[in-house]
């Protein structure tokens, strides 16, 4: 399993918006939404490429042209907060949607929604913000298991989710960017973001509202 954590300025700043407990709304999704572009850049450094000529106003040039298909898989609801930035840099992106809650007692997922494109020779980035135990994403990646390579593409993740990614898919890669010390009793990173779904959207405590 490969970790890339991102050591980029702006992806700090970011995460310190989302971190925030008095961000709004408003303020939340602009953040997330650049975080996903920055994490989407990084997952997707090692594309293959062809080379490719155009004609600018000025004569011909030539360049890198990407081939592989990507397939964007965010994971309902707080998915949804990253896959904006993706498909802004990256235009050609599929989407695909599996939707899982966690139930509040065991902690683990359940599935309640998977539409999926065709993942035979794609590049899947799974989006999934809060890597608390794995126990979600690790379902999500389980759905793409038909896809060549799986990367997931988070805002925070724990030792723990990291640990149970690897067991789940031995080749996946992880690009986050940051990797908090655990989780507190109730299943949540700490520090953490709260509840990036709530925060996201407006709706529940700690959602940034006043």
């Amino acid at each position: 399993m490969s970790v890339t954590v991102l050591d980029h300025p702006l992806a700090e700043r970011s995460l310190l918006h989302l971190r925030e407990v008095t961000t709004p709304p408003p303020r939340f999704r602009a953040a997330a939404r650049r975080l996903g572009a920055l994490l989407a850049i990084e997952a997707t450094r090692s594309l293959v490429t062809v080379e490719k000529s155009v004609r600018t106003p000025l004569g011909p040039a030539v360049g890198r042209f990407p081939t592989r298909s990507v397939v964007a898989v965010p994971v309902l609801r707080a998915g949804l907060g990253l896959l904006e930035g993706v498909m802004d840099v990256i235009p050609y992106v599929t989407v695909g949607m599996v939707g899982l809650e966690r139930d509040p007692e065991t902690l683990q997922p359940a599935h309640y929604y998977r539409k999926l494109p065709d993942l035979a020779d794609a590049l899947v980035l799974v989006l999934e913000p809060m890597l608390a135990t794995g126990g979600s994403s690790g379902a999500a990646v389980a759905e793409v298991a038909e896809a060549p390579s799986v990367t997931v593409l988070s805002v925070v993740a724990t030792h723990q989710a990291i640990n149970h990614l690897a067991t789940v898919r031995a080749d996946i890669n992880l690009v986050t960017a940051a990797i908090d010390p655990g989780l507190d009793d109730d299943g949540y990173i700490v520090p953490g973001v709260g509840d990036f779904g709530d925060r996201l959207y407006g709706t529940g405590h700690g959602s940034g509202l006043t």
